[in-house]
Parts: C-alpha cells; sequence; structure tokens
C-alpha cells in the first residue's frame, strides 16, 4: 500500500484554512455558537479573539421585544420561566429564567392536575386544577415590575421574592388559628404596602366568605387558596350557587391577572390552557386505563403508555389571551418535564395546537426531557428492555395530540452529556433515574433539527452533583437561537419539515367530541358523600371509604347502586365458607351489604383491597340463583369437579344479559345448550379455580390498581408475553387474558357510567 510522503501532507495542511469557529465543538454554526455562550471561548490566545467578540456579540442581542410562547406543566415550564418556585433556595436567584431575557413572555400552563391542595378543592369547587398555575406564576414575578410598582431597589426586590415564596407555598393540615396568627406566619407584614393590602384582604376572605371557610378545615397549599379567593371576587357568586356557577371558568383567569398585578408578574405572564375543568385518561398498552393525573403518577402498570386523553367537564374553552399570545409569538417553546402530563394535555386543548400550526413565521422549539419518569418513559412498546430515546419522546406527542406534531416545532434542544462524569450517571442510576438517550440521527431522520448543549448548572454538578436543566442556561440558548435565526432560516422551508415522522399517520383523533365528557369532580364527590352518609357508617368507616372512592376516579357512582351498607364482620362471626379462596371480604346479595372482616386495619391496602372486591361483586348483584360443585369419578377414580352455576332469571344485575354471558364465558364457564341460565364448568384434579362472582372482583380490583390483586396480577400479566407460534395453548392464554381486560375497560368500566 503507497502512502503519501511526510513532505507532502505537510504541504496540504499548510494550504488548509482553518477557520476560528472550527475550533468550537459542535455540530454545525448554531450548535457551535450554543457551545460559545454556555461554555467561554477555547483556549488559544489572540487568534480566538474574534470568537470572544462574537460571543458578547450574542449576549448583547435584544430581546426585550421579542414575544415568546412557552407551554406545559408544573416543574419543567416553571423551571423555564424563572426557577422551580417550590425549592427552598429559589428565593437565593428568584429573577432569573427566560423572563430576564424575555420580558415579553407568556406561559401556557396544564390544568389537569389533582392531586395535593388542587385535588382538595376539586372535591369542593367547579374550577380548573390550579396547582401548577400557582407554581408558574410565582416563577414569573420580575424585578422591574416590583420596582415600578412598588418602587423597590433590588435588595427589597429579592426579600419580597423571599416572602412571597413562603406564602404562596406554605401548607397547613387543618383550620389556622386565625387570620392574624396566618398573616405573621407567612410575614406578609415584610411586605410592600399596596402588596400586603391586597394580599391580607385575599387572606381575609378565606376567614369570612361562606365559600371559602370550609376549605381552611383540609390540607391545603396556601397558594392555591389566594388563587381561588381572586377567583371568587371576580366571579361575584356567593352561598350555594357558587358550587354550579359557571362564571368560575372565566373569574380563575380574571383572577390570576388580579394576583400577577399584585405580585409583580404580568398580567397574561401565565394563562391556563383552558378555564374549563378537565381530567386526564391514560391507557396502558395492555389495555387498562386509569383517570387522574395524580393516579398516574403512582400507577406501576408494568406496561408503557399508549395514549393519553384529556376529558372535558363542559365545552372547552380556551382563553383568549392564548390564542393571541399564539398568534404573536415569535417563538413558541415545548418546555421540558412529564411526557403525558404536561405538553400532550395542553396540546389536546381542541384549538391550541391548530394556533401554533397557523403561526409560520415563530421558532418552533422542543426542550427533550433529560430524565425517563417511572410509569411514562421507563418502557418503550417495542421492546421492553429497551432504553427511551428522544426519537420516542418526538413519537409519544405524535401518536396523542391531534394531528400529529407536523408544524408544532421544528428544533429539538438537547441536553449534552459530554462532559458529564460517569460517576455521576452512575450514582443517577443506583437511585433509578436513567437519561433519556440522545439519538440525533433518528431526530434528524423524522425531520428535526436536533441542537444539542449544555443545558445544566455547571455550579450544581460541581458543587452537589446535582443533573438538571437550568433556567439560566436554557433562556441564553433561546437567546442563541434567536440571535441566529437566520442560519436557522435555511433549513425550515425544507420539503416536509417534521412530515417524515408520519406526522398524523398515527395521531391522536381529531374527531369532534361530545361535551362533557366527564363528570365534574365536586360533583361526583357530593354524589359518593351523600351514598355513604344514608348507609349509617361509623365516621372512620364513611371517611376511609369516601377517601378511596375519591382517589379511584374511575369508580362511577352507579356502581354504588346494588350496595346497601358495609359491615366490619367480628372474627368471631365471620361464617364465610373459604373451601376456594382465603379472602376477607365479600358481597351480600340478599342484603346488599359489603362485608369485611374486623380484623382487617381500617386504613390498610388490605381493607381498600376487601372493599373494591367486594364491591365489584355487587356489580353482578344477585345474579346466582345457585351454585354447587360435584365431583367427577370414572371406574371409582375422582378425575376432578364440575362447578354448576344456575342463573336468576329475575336478577338485579348491573351488566346487561349479554354482557353477563360474555363475561361467564371469558371467565370458562360453559353455558348449556339447552339451558340458557345453566353455566359449567370443568376442574382437572386437585387444579385451582376461582367462582366467576370471586374473579369478577378480583379483576375488578386489580384493574382500579395492579398492586391490590397480586395472584390476578400474576396471571394477567401473561398478556405482556410475546407468543410464540410453538405453544398454541400460550397464545389462547394471552387472547383470555386481554379480553378480559377489554371487558373491564369497555363494558365494566366505560358501560356502566
Amino acid at each position: 500500500m503507497m502512502h503519501e510522503s511526510v513532505s507532502g501532507l505537510l504541504a496540504r495542511l499548510a494550504e488548509t484554512r482553518i477557520q476560528p469557529l472550527d475550533l468550537v465543538p459542535g455540530e454545525g454554526v448554531v450548535e457551535k455558537l450554543l457551545h460559545l455562550v454556555l461554555e467561554g471561548v477555547p483556549a488559544g490566545g489572540a487568534p480566538l479573539a474574534g470568537l470572544q467578540y462574537l460571543r458578547e456579540t450574542v449576549r448583547a442581542a435584544s430581546t426585550d421585544q421579542v414575544r415568546v410562547v412557552v407551554l406545559g406543566g408544573g416543574t419543567g415550564l416553571a423551571n423555564l420561566v424563572g426557577g422551580d418556585s417550590r425549592k427552598d433556595e429559589w428565593p437565593l436567584q428568584p429573577f432569573g429564567g427566560l423572563k430576564s431575557l424575555f420580558p415579553r413572555l407568556t406561559a401556557v400552563v396544564c390544568v389537569t392536575d389533582d392531586g395535593g391542595s388542587t385535588g382538595e378543592l376539586l372535591k369542593d369547587l367547579p374550577i380548573i386544577g390550579i396547582g401548577d398555575v400557582r407554581h408558574v406564576l410565582l416563577a414569573a414575578i420580575r424585578e422591574d415590575l416590583l420596582s415600578s410598582r412598588y418602587g423597590l431597589d433590588r435588595d427589597g426586590a429579592q426579600k419580597t421574592a423571599a416572602v412571597l415564596h413562603r406564602l404562596f407555598n406554605h401548607r397547613f393540615v387543618g383550620p389556622p388559628d386565625g387570620i392574624e396568627g396566618l398573616a405573621d406566619e407567612v410575614r406578609i407584614g415584610e411586605l410592600p404596602d399596596g402588596m400586603r393590602g391586597a394580599l391580607y384582604r385575599l387572606l381575609a376572605a378565606l376567614f369570612a366568605e361562606p365559600v371559602l371557610r370550609p376549605l381552611l378545615a383540609r390540607a391545603h397549599c396556601l397558594g392555591n387558596l389566594l388563587l381561588v379567593a381572586a377567583a371568587l371576587r371576580e366571579c361575584g357568586a356567593t352561598g350555594e350557587e357558587c358550587s354550579a356557577n359557571a362564571c368560575w371558568q372565566e373569574a380563575v383567569v380574571r383572577g390570576l391577572a388580579a394576583v400577577a398585578r399584585i405580585i409583580g408578574a404580568a398580567e397574561d405572564a401565565v394563562l391556563p390552557c383552558t378555564s374549563t375543568p378537565a381530567r386526564l385518561r391514560i391507557r396502558y398498552a395492555n389495555g387498562v386505563e386509569v383517570v387522574g393525573e395524580a393516579r398516574s403518577s403512582r400507577a406501576r402498570r408494568n406496561c408503557p403508555v399508549e395514549r393519553v386523553w384529556v376529558e372535558f367537564m363542559a365545552e372547552p374553552k380556551v382563553p383568549s389571551g392564548v390564542g393571541l399570545a399564539i398568534a404573536e409569538a415569535d417563538i413558541i417553546v415545548l418546555a421540558p418535564g412529564s411526557l403525558y402530563t404536561s405538553i400532550i394535555p395542553v396540546l389536546q386543548v381542541p384549538g391550541i395546537a391548530e394556533a401554533i400550526r397557523a403561526n409560520k413565521k415563530a421558532l418552533k422549539v422542543l426542550v427533550a426531557n433529560l430524565w425517563a419518569q417511572k410509569g411514562e418513559t421507563d418502557l418503550v412498546g417495542d421492546d421492553p428492555a429497551r432504553r427511551y430515546h428522544v426519537s420516542d419522546l418526538i413519537g409519544a406527542y405524535d401518536r396523542n395530540i391531534p394531528g400529529g406534531v407536523a408544524g408544532l416545532f421544528e428544533l429539538v434542544l438537547l441536553l449534552g452529556m459530554r462532559n458529564i462524569p460517569g460517576s455521576v450517571l452512575q450514582a443517577y442510576a443506583l437511585e433509578g433515574k436513567i437519561p433519556i438517550y440522545c439519538d440525533r440521527d433518528n431526530v434528524a431522520a423524522l425531520g428535526f433539527q436536533p441542537l444539542e448543549a449544555r443545558l445544566f448548572s455547571r455550579q450544581l454538578l460541581e458543587e452537589r452533583g446535582v443533573l438538571q436543566h437550568d433556567p439560566v442556561s436554557l433562556a441564553e440558548s433561546l437567546r442563541v437561537l434567536w440571535a441566529a435565526r437566520a442560519h436557522l432560516e435555511e433549513g425550515r422551508s425544507g420539503p416536509g419539515r417534521g412530515a417524515a415522522s408520519g406526522a398524523g399517520s398515527q395521531s391522536a383523533d381529531a374527531a369532534p367530541r361530545r361535551y362533557p365528557t366527564a363528570l365534574a369532580p365536586c360533583r361526583r364527590y357530593r354524589v359518593f358523600a351523600d351514598r355513604l352518609a344514608v348507609l349509617g357508617l361509623d365516621e372512620p368507616v364513611r371517611r376511609r371509604l369516601l377517601a378511596v372512592l375519591w382517589e379511584l376516579a374511575d369508580i362511577p357512582p352507579r356502581h354504588f347502586d346494588l350496595v346497601y351498607g358495609v359491615r366490619r364482620v367480628p372474627v368471631t362471626e365471620w361464617r364465610r365458607r373459604q373451601d376456594w379462596d382465603n379472602i376477607f371480604s365479600f358481597y351480600d346479595p340478599e342484603s346488599g351489604t359489603i362485608n369485611i372482616r374486623a380484623d382487617v386495619p381500617l386504613d390498610s391496602d388490605r381493607f381498600t383491597v376487601g372493599f373494591l372486591v367486594a364491591l365489584g361483586q355487587s356489580l353482578l348483584g344477585d345474579y346466582a340463583a345457585a351454585k354447587e360443585v360435584r365431583p367427577v369419578i370414572e371406574e371409582g377414580r375422582p378425575l376432578g369437579k364440575v362447578f354448576r352455576l344456575r342463573l336468576r332469571p329475575d336478577r338485579r344485575c348491573l351488566l346487561q344479559p349479554e354482557q353477563l354471558d360474555h363475561y361467564l364465558r371469558l371467565a370458562r364457564m360453559v353455558p348449556a345448550a339447552d339451558d340458557p341460565l345453566l353455566y359449567t364448568r370443568l376442574v382437572n384434579g386437585e387444579e385451582g379455580f376461582t367462582p366467576p362472582g370471586l374473579l369478577f372482583g378480583l379483576v375488578y380490583a386489580w384493574y382500579l390498581d395492579n398492586r391490590f390483586a397480586v395472584h390476578i396480577e400474576y396471571k394477567m400479566a401473561a398478556a405482556r408475553v410475546f407468543a410464540s407460534d410453538l405453544i398454541p395453548e400460550q397464545t389462547k392464554t394471552i387472547r383470555r387474558r386481554q379480553a378480559m381486560i377489554d371487558f373491564f375497560r369497555e363494558a365494566v368500566f366505560g358501560g356502566i357510567t
């Protein structure tokens, strides 16, 4: 093999011209600019002086008049806007983030949160989930507005931010002693005069207004209550009319603007994506559906999320400010956050995705998530062993957003991990945190431009080993993208930007829906509270059952139609036969009573399981006229047993006749050819057997939470097994398990509403 001479190579290298930007890491001009601004100029002396000037020019670019819209959920969105305002260290740097570089900023917030204090509010009021709104609103306060409105210098503005942080995040589990004690506890007296008086009046309303006073009896975040008090003032409704007054929808938006004025944020800085109360419904790959954002974060269905829907309590309305902000935006950003519980719910609100697509001039950026999230992005549908990638993130958006991802974003801002020590990633792995892997080639193949940058705080990484999105770095990165937009424009008009993803081919159904698609939480809570009240239960039992029924939002009120009592049975009186099971609860169809053994602790998961199993059984009502087990004997030898079930012709059952027949067949009961009321099942030898009534209750409990029925979880795990053509029986089992899941989703939790 011939090699070029050394002298020839040196001569060629001497002719090569190296530009200073070539010495900056990154692929392409914009990525190099990101590195230059975030990391600084490489060492090299005078030849690189031009890079320093370039860096200073980019950082001096004026963005005061650039209109930015950023969409997302609570923590990720707040962190991008102005830092995570729930953290103890936030008051040390309260004025950073996007708002510091882009004052004409509007954050559009997801409102399907239903946990914690927000969940408690939903029990009483027909409002959106405001917890994330509160979180982002506090992050949106600005030093310049505090200065202009209240005459504060920098030190005074920072002290005010610290008091607001304490006030908005203050939590209590029981009624405060009084307004004066509460005001002293949160140090409201340290606020500037005008702000102090306005917030004190909202605090006073919590103690004075009949609608608000009962809220103080529950565990709450004070910031949420202040927003509710401001909304009530805008609504003008009082007393009982308030709980059903439609003006709450518009009043929440006006109240939010009023509080923004008070605390030093722009009036349009934070807007809910919709003013209509809504909730999430999540379907997993095995067909099980879970209702509620808070529950979805706790659910561990051991299989990937497949689809997400937003269910609205009325015809969904988008605040006018949202549409206007999107139409006028120069930059539109999809913030990092929980994949299925932040961006997707926002873009499922009718009109928002369409408005983003209609804006043809804006830079549109997706800030990719950093960490895989348990229950959401820790599993991938096509291969449970494969790690989650950024392209999977984009694919999930495409499946769940009406119309897919085309036109929603063009740039994907990724966290560069080149300089992160392996020891840091290993420490996170030991905590169960795995990064979402950057597969930039796949992202580019989908039609998007990946841009890798150091988006984490180097100081936090060095001092505490913490790796997370840094609001300052994110804001600087967006300023770079804006300053370098001419270089980005070259690729934006290329053929099918974003279309290569197959956008819309598997996207969420955009067909018109009928509204409402769900019962308002406060109405549902009141229905169950009233039903439990007439059962004559002991107060601890009533409270426990109401808490279970509230948490499991999948359970519709009609599932309680055949329950006429709940009884804790002393162990000495327990007469339930346990030939076939070891269950500590059952439904008595004669009395319509749910019976739970008294030795089961009231506050335990066992009590919840027992209640749910019996509640599931109650849906069958008094369907059985007779049950019996007959031995099967051949030539004097026992071969097994036959379980015989005779249906009651005049039964009380929440299932329709065809649904009951379908279920019994799924339970492997065989209908008699000459008797439509008789079903049998042959049980071989010593093989175990779960009677259809008990099986129904167990699957009911498992469907609601697979931690509640381990035996059924073991059986249902077959639905996640890859079937082999070599084992036909395995295929039958998998199909039967899947059919059972489909039945409960469609007939039990979808049909009996």
